[in-house]
């Protein structure tokens, strides 16, 4: 099968956080996050487990309820998020970063669908491998659940600051105690035609061949 790497590449480099462009008024069809969910439980798993479930949640009381809970950690967070060096002021990148993740806090509950990754396990602490297993067992489908929806026009950004009130988000939600959320994805139709490739640290500069260090 010969592929159109152009446009697998496009979406690849394309799939960016969608905050300030999510279009908050524009409902997400059931069919499509279904079809896309069926590609994303493609993905590889640990021990080929599958150990997953996915929440949707468009109930607007309830996304009220959990965006309460992820604007307290965003603006909590802010608070105490430290600079790269004292006395270093962000750069126009962060700044723009930092604004469009603060109208995100701000208007997470306005968001027209919140999907929730989660994964039978919890993390210990003393199991580095177990606990990337269990990450990994997610996730992969997870991304790939994005790009689906990237694919259709459909935003959505990572974020997992409402773990900080974990407890409290689970007991709305009902998750049980022995899954682990591994994020939640606000997710909307995207507003404007496309999104351009980040700026990013070349490649190159970031990669040791057989040892490290080695270039």
């Amino acid at each position: 099968m010969n592929f159109d790497l152009a446009s697998v590449d496009y979406i690849l480099e394309t799939t960016r956080s969608a905050r300030k462009r999510l279009d908050l008024t524009r409902p997400v069809p059931r069919d499509v996050v279904e079809r896309c969910l069926e590609i994303a439980i493609q993905a590889p798993t640990g021990s080929n487990q599958q150990g997953w479930k996915w929440l949707i949640v468009t109930d607007a009381d309830t996304k009220a309820r959990i965006g309460e809970y992820y604007k307290r950690s965003w603006y909590e967070y802010a608070g105490v998020a430290p600079r790269s060096a004292p006395g270093d002021e962000p750069t126009a990148q962060m700044k723009r970063v930092i604004s469009s993740a603060r109208y995100l806090a701000d208007h997470m509950h306005e968001a027209p669908m919140m999907i929730f990754p989660c994964v039978r396990g919890r993390a210990r602490d003393a199991s580095p491998g177990a606990n990337a297993g269990l990450y990994g067992s997610i996730i992969p489908a997870a991304w790939s659940l994005m790009l689906a929806l990237r694919a259709r026009g459909i935003g959505a950004a990572w974020t997992t600051l409402h773990l900080s009130y974990e407890q409290e988000c689970n007991e709305i939600l009902g998750i049980p105690a022995d899954y682990t959320t591994a994020a939640l994805l606000p997710a909307g139709y995207f507003t404007g035609e496309t999104f351009r490739k980040a700026d990013r640290v070349p490649a190159n500069q970031l990669t040791y061949w057989e040892s490290w260090g080695a270039s």
